[in-house]
């Protein structure tokens, strides 16, 4: 992806950004298909792992100066005793390496310089539809 791309969506002066994805090109996040279980014996089955190159990051900033995208995960998982485990990951990647990025929100259209599209025809799904004819 282009560097001055991701400078538009990220700024260049190093602060940091809402939650994404990014997408780099290479099988680096590794995500658990439900939750791991000891069975009868002690023995141990595992949950099957999605493995992909979709890192989720809670906020992102662009080094000033270089090519590089941090992103930044904090992710709290409750135990059984009622205590929380908090694990955060830090992820340093190659703007070389993104292929694009997704947001959740329309928010980012802004940055880039375009409005939200309007919808000529409403859809079904979209509250108080009714049918004209």
């Amino acid at each position: 992806m282009d560097a001055s791309l991701l400078t538009s969506l990220f700024g260049a002066d190093g602060r940091w950004c809402g939650p994404c994805t990014v997408i780099v090109n290479a099988d680096a996040h590794v995500q658990t298909i439900g939750s791991d279980a000891i069975v009868q014996g002690g023995v141990k089955a595992f949950s099957p792992r999605l493995i992909t190159g979709r890192i989720p990051a809670d906020n992102v900033a662009m080094m000033p100066g270089q090519r590089v995208l941090v992103l930044y995960r904090r992710v709290v998982q409750r135990q059984g005793s009622a205590e929380d485990r908090v694990q955060t990951t830090v992820h340093v990647i190659d703007t070389a390496n993104v292929a694009a990025v997704e947001f959740d929100g329309v928010e980012s259209l802004a940055k880039l310089g375009l409005k939200v599209p309007e919808r000529e025809v409403p859809s079904r799904c979209e509250p108080n539809y009714t049918t004209t004819r």
